[in-house]
């Protein structure tokens, strides 16, 4: 299991790449679960060195049982991308180059003529930034 050290900070802060270990192509079996798509391609994360800022964390699950292999970019104040679609043996360096440009853009909105065309093709959705009310977090549920 890979997983860049939290505290390691690049010149554009830490960034997260989540990825889905339980997602599954049609035909793969429900057991054993490092043998699905989504458990392949997190291993293939520990293959390689990650970005400096950038950390790779597994999930159980993204939600996007029908295009998987799925990640996600985050990193806070930024826009969180979700993709879908990628193959497990063949994508690392893709999603590394899509995060490198998603950890340098400010708001981390990759402007689309400069994203890798599987992030193109991927793109599943685009959540806004964590906004919290003034004073929500001192309110009383």
């Amino acid at each position: 299991m890979h997983m860049s050290d939290p505290s390691v900070k690049g010149a554009a802060g830490t960034m997260q790449v989540y990825v889905c270990v339980t997602c599954r192509r049609e035909n793969e079996p429900l057991e054993p679960r490092e043998a699905r798509s989504g458990a392949r391609l997190f291993a293939a994360f520990s293959k390689v060195p990650s970005p400096t800022g950038v950390q790779i964390i597994p999930v159980e699950c993204l939600s996007v049982c029908r295009r998987p292999c799925t990640i996600a970019f985050a990193a806070p104040g930024k826009w969180t991308y979700v993709y879908g679609d990628f193959f497990p043996e063949a994508s690392v360096d893709i999603i590394f180059a899509g995060a490198q440009l998603y950890a340098e853009a400010p708001d981390g909105v990759i402007p689309w003529r400069t994203r890798p065309l599987e992030l193109r093709r991927g793109v599943v959705a685009r959540i806004p930034p964590l906004r919290l009310r003034p004073g929500a977090a001192e309110s009383k549920a």
